[in-house]
């Protein structure tokens, strides 16, 4: 049930970010989650689209590119909640390489993008603890 996310490297430079939602944006890719982090010379931008293999078109002969499976979990909007999924997989012992989240079109819940080892087992203990996946269907309706 993992979700694709694009990995794409850019150099750390002004307009690089904005090239690359450019060419998304004018071939109908739709964005449903980013995060961007920096080093001094390049960018690593991680992206959740609509069409993962669209995207991955477009952009692999301007860009190095990468696709990695992720795992997606719907956190209630609540204080701890993130915490109580972290430490479901803290307790096996399931490093968590990075996340970042992202609002939905409800009050109630954020949406969350881990990266971890074995997704499988992730997503396992997060389900028989109570969470809910998110799937690419889930993403396509935002």
């Amino acid at each position: 049930m993992a979700i694709k996310q694009l990995t794409v490297f850019l150099p750390n430079q002004k307009g690089s970010v904005v090239s690359v939602t450019d060419i998304l944006s004018k071939n109908g890719i739709n964005l449903r989650a980013l995060s961007i982090a920096e080093t001094q010379d390049f960018g690593i931008l991680r992206l959740i689209v609509n069409d993962i293999e669209a995207a991955e078109a477009l952009l692999k002969d301007d860009y190095l590119i990468k696709t990695v499976d992720v795992v997606g979990v719907k956190i209630n909007d609540e204080p701890g909640k993130l915490t109580s999924a972290l430490d479901v997989l803290d307790k096996a012992n399931i490093n968590v390489e990075y996340l970042y989240a992202f609002m939905a079109r409800t009050e109630k819940h954020a949406y969350v993008v881990l990266r971890v080892e074995d997704n499988e087992e992730a997503e396992s203990l997060l389900v028989n603890a109570g969470f809910k996946l998110i799937t690419l269907a889930d993403i396509c309706k935002l």
